[in-house]
């Protein structure tokens, strides 16, 4: 059975707790009853999804299972939700619910991954499952598909110059090129970038610091190759104005696109230091490279103590929100660092302690006792945070 808690900035319900207020510890996050409710009396036992992705907006949050279901709480009026005919009703409970794609896609389509930017949201969906044993040969109809949704005026929504805003899913047409399939999709506060089966790197929306590659353009209002890159890439992550493009764990090819302020260029490791990554994830202005090892590597901003602290034991996982990131610990903490004055890090005991300083937040132990159930993934947005828990049989 999922189980859910969050913190952090909650002005929009984006942490779906059922109230509108920031919290600085750990609460329940309201999950449709179809997701928490015991299935033990079905024979056979139903399979539970779990959770696959937590994204996060400004101000909307998005969470996908290993169902293909999507959910979404927070800010709905950019259409970055679907749409909602409720979205502004303040007597709405902040709480997660279905997606709603719109009419160009039928209900139960699956999506294989999504990412947000400030007030919109791109989706991979799945082809849809033939019926009655009917096979599909169209390339249209058996290759994932993107889509985008709610607001943009630098491109982000990758459907073209003369649209800036839809509150249904709007296909991004002739993306992917015919023969290859998305298989990473990431996005910050104004960019998106896809990453093929390929090896290509396709991104779209605000490229004016380059971080979609030469040339630097205000916008980038449909999907372009990203050139230039001597590797083949299997990886990516977005700040705010830069791209890193990631080759194969074992050699540490890596490539940063766009403005190198808070050194996230010049300070980068060598291919030396990056081989045997296995985790990466970027903040606003820093970067983050989790080896296999348990050993985590970092770069670029820490005016707010955002990069990673000394001393740190082995990490098992991370998630890296805007300007704060929680690590999950081999032993099953879950430690949390960065800017965190709306509470997404933890109560915040002195606020002049800044850099090396860390808050645990969770532990598997504590989540064990009092619900028997297990720390598995972790979330981080805008100044948000998730730790998501499964229950143990």
């Amino acid at each position: 059975m999922l189980l859910l808690q969050a913190l952090g900035s909650n002005g929009s319900g984006q942490l779906g707790i059922g109230h509108k207020d920031d919290v600085s510890t750990a609460q329940n996050v309201l999950l449709p009853s179809s997701l928490t409710a015991s299935n033990t009396g079905t024979h056979p036992a139903k399979p539970q999804p779990h959770a696959k992705l937590i994204v996060a907006g400004g101000n909307h949050t998005l969470l996908l299972l290993s169902s293909g279901e999507l959910f979404w709480t927070g800010d709905a009026s950019s259409g970055a939700c679907g749409p909602f005919p409720d979205a502004n009703d303040p007597e709405t409970t902040p709480t997660f619910r279905p997606v709603h794609l719109g009419p160009h896609l039928p209900e139960g389509t699956k999506v294989e991954l999504a990412a947000a930017t400030w007030a919109a949201s791109v989706v991979v969906v799945a082809p849809p499952t033939p019926v009655d044993g009917a096979s599909t040969t169209s390339a249209t109809t058996t290759t994932p598909s993107v889509y985008s949704f709610g607001s943009g005026d630098r491109g982000e929504l990758g459907l073209g110059p003369g649209t800036a805003r839809v509150c249904e899913a709007t296909q991004i047409h002739n993306f992917p090129p015919v023969g290859t399939h998305v298989i990473d999709l990431v996005a910050s506060m104004g960019h998106v970038v896809a990453v093929l089966s390929n090896g290509e790197a396709w991104g779209w929306g605000n490229g004016r610091k380059g971080q979609l590659g030469s040339p630097a353009t205000a916008a980038v209002h449909a999907p372009r190759r990203i050139q230039g890159v001597n590797f083949r890439v299997i990886k990516a992550v977005c700040g705010r104005e830069f791209t890193c493009l990631f080759g194969a764990p074992e050699k540490g090819d890596m490539a940063v696109l766009g403005s190198d302020k808070w050194g996230v260029r010049s300070q980068a490791p060598g291919p030396e230091s990056l081989a045997g990554w296995k985790e990466v994830g970027a903040g606003w202005g820093c970067v983050f490279v989790l080896k296999e090892d348990g050993m985590l590597l970092s770069w670029g901003r820490n005016d707010h103590g955002q990069l990673a602290p000394e001393c740190l034991p082995r990490i098992r996982s991370i998630a890296v929100g805007s300007e704060h990131t929680l690590a999950l610990t081999e032993e099953g903490d879950v430690l949390a660092w960065g800017w965190g004055e709306h509470g997404n890090c933890g109560p915040v005991c002195d606020v002049d302690k800044g850099k090396g300083h860390r808050n645990r937040i969770a532990s598997t132990k504590a989540t064990l006792a009092a619900q028997g159930a297990e720390i598995t993934m972790l979330g981080a947005g805008c100044a948000t945070s998730w730790v998501v828990m499964e229950k143990v049989t």
